[in-house]
């Protein structure tokens, strides 16, 4: 149990046997009777947003998420397909549950999966990955003056913004949270 007055950003809990994240709270103590805690939070299974006050003396569930670690196998039209690292278990997710992760997966990417009761609800992909670009306009000597980008499709087929000295088949770190291009690896 988690005392609604310790609810912070990132705080995984449970009400009515739903998971939520703590998106954002606020603090509130108005000048006649007692202190509350306002917050947002973001339902782990459908990713929608609910407004809830809080009381300083309530007590909410902490939601237990496991986390295990699976390799990606294959895309199979709207279906990945997942390998448990430990159990060598197989299965699938569909294409929903990725969300933006699927820009970054390619075949033999380790990755956690967090689910809830079970049921897998999202897929951590690592921070940076290493893609090779697939096509991209060519660059013109002396455009790395100029400061410009252009747009270039990877392997997993994601278009992200590079420089202009990009070429095809060059290995691009890429920034998953951003989608941004980091470095030639």
């Amino acid at each position: 149990m988690i005392s609604a007055g310790d609810l912070r950003v990132g705080t995984k809990i449970e009400l009515d046997g739903v998971p939520f994240i703590v998106v954002d709270y606020q603090w509130v103590k108005p000048g006649k009777g007692g202190a509350f805690n306002r917050t947002k939070l973001k339902n782990l299974r459908t990713g929608s947003i609910a407004e809830r006050t809080f009381r300083t003396e309530e007590k909410v569930d902490s939601a237990n998420l496991e986390e295990r670690h699976a390799q990606f196998l294959y895309r199979s039209d709207d279906e990945f397909h997942f390998m448990d690292t430990e159990t060598y278990e197989q299965f699938f997710l569909p294409q929903k549950q990725l969300a933006d992760a699927q820009n970054y997966l390619k075949e033999e990417t380790v990755v956690t999966i967090v689910s809830h009761r079970g049921s897998p609800l999202s897929v951590e992909i690592p921070t940076f990955v290493e893609l090779v670009v697939t096509e991209t306009e060519p660059g013109f000597r002396g455009d790395t003056a100029s400061g410009g980008s252009k747009p270039a499709t990877l392997e997993t087929g994601a278009v992200i913004q590079v420089p202009l000295f990009i070429n095809i088949g060059d290995r691009l770190r890429v920034d998953t949270r951003t989608g941004s291009y980091i470095e030639r690896a």
